[in-house]
């Protein structure tokens, strides 16, 4: 039988998940001028474009494809070199992820969280499946906050 934390730890991570991707979407439509999405300057490398689609890529591999076996494959050079993306296909890229993430954790049983993640350690301090997850929460949320910090910086 699952713990009760068990059980509250897939949702809150379902509910984190929901919440920063539409913060992201939020983030992404707020942009005044579509074209300063892809901006970069000399302090800031990396554009919200390219941090969305990196965002994208990273979920859809280590949950769709990890966890709910959509047969995703990420082009991680891709997802940093591809330009002028239109804002729209961002937020279905993102709309999709939101759906591909909670169909992943539906999938999964509340035993599945203490289970090792499929792949060889991926980040360091944790193997089980409810570790890399909570990772991967941090790491969208990390992204996000570089996102905002962009839109405010750049988007003049």
């Amino acid at each position: 039988m699952a713990s009760k934390f068990t059980y509250m730890l897939k949702e809150a991570l379902q509910s984190l998940f929901t919440r920063d991707l539409n913060r992201l979407k939020s983030e992404i439509e707020q942009y005044k001028n579509e074209a300063n999405l892809w901006r970069v300057d000399q302090n800031i490398a990396n554009s919200a474009g390219n941090l969305c689609l990196h965002l994208m890529g990273n979920l859809n591999t280590y949950i769709g494809g990890e966890l709910g076996k959509t047969g995703y494959v990420r082009d991680r050079p891709l997802e940093f070199s591809l330009k002028n993306v239109p804002r729209t296909e961002l937020l279905r890229k993102i709309e999709e992820t939101i759906e591909v993430i909670r169909h992943a954790l539906d999938g999964l049983s509340d035993s599945d969280l203490n289970e090792d993640y499929p792949l060889v350690k991926v980040v360091e301090g944790g193997s089980a499946i409810g570790f890399m997850l909570i990772h991967l929460s941090g790491h969208l949320s990390y992204h996000l906050g570089q996102i905002n910090y962009h839109r405010r910086l750049l988007d003049v």
